[in-house]
């Protein structure tokens, strides 16, 4: 991915927040417009790769720890309000509660940590993801060619789990693109805790008001730069091992 591709989505992301600054759905828009770009590219990028093992019903990468960027989580968090004033007599109950409920019990804790104790993830109800239509950038690019070794890496053994480069890609290409554009128009730009910062925003109405507003109001969700930066290298690390075997096996 070129500099010049990242400085002309920095650049429509600026229009985008320049356009809609004072407008109160500008997360919604912010976050479609990012989950369009993805979606819109990843098939062209990854069409020389063998196809993907993610599918539904294989939810092992669920109990990864997920960051996202405040319009994500803003946006998640109206859909699930949504959700639960549509569902709130079904077997699902509230899907705010069991985001609550993830958090409590996963907040604080490292990427290891977490994945010993195998918290699964608040959204994936009978092996499917009820927030599909308006998942992170952070689980759109992460995606695997071997459904066993995923099963077997969240079960605690020692397995390399071969994942897409293009996904890891294209989703830090779009995400950093928005991240860039929200920084130089004084809005939080951070990576936050997803759960956490779903908590957040769940318990505050007024917290996507204040962050439009050019406050913080998911700072306590923050994830370091130095831990998101060791994720990606480990992601990096399994994605370049997957390309080169495919070379030698090409």
């Amino acid at each position: 991915m070129s500099d010049a591709a990242f400085r002309e989505l920095q650049r429509m992301f600026a229009s985008l927040v320049a356009s809609t600054a004072a407008a109160p759905n500008l997360a919604d828009v912010l976050a479609d417009h990012a989950f369009d770009l993805f979606e819109a590219n990843i098939d062209a990028q990854t069409a020389h790769l063998p196809t993907l093992a993610c599918a539904k019903g294989c939810p092992s990468c669920c109990a990864l720890r997920v960051t996202a960027t405040a319009p994500e989580i803003f946006l998640l968090a109206r859909y699930i309000r949504q959700i639960d004033e549509r569902m709130s007599a079904t077997a699902l109950g509230s899907l705010a509660r069991r985001v609550k409920l993830a958090n409590r019990a996963t907040r604080g804790l490292s990427e290891a940590e977490r994945m010993t104790r195998r918290q699964p993830c608040p959204f994936v109800v009978r092996g499917g993801c009820v927030i599909h239509p308006v998942r992170p950038l952070a689980c759109r690019g992460h995606a695997s060619f071997d459904r066993r070794a995923c099963a077997q890496a969240m079960a605690g053994r020692d397995v390399e789990v071969p994942v897409s480069a293009p996904h890891i890609a294209l989703r830090s290409l779009v995400q950093d693109a928005l991240r860039a554009a929200l920084d130089a128009a004084g809005l939080a730009s951070d990576l936050y805790e997803l759960n956490h910062g779903l908590a957040l925003a769940l318990d505050d109405p007024e917290g996507e008001r204040a962050w439009r507003n050019g406050e913080d109001s998911l700072a306590s969700a923050r994830i370091a730069p130095s831990t998101a930066a060791q994720t990606d290298q480990v992601l990096w690390s399994r994605a370049a091992g997957h390309e080169a075997t495919a070379r030698d096996e090409a």
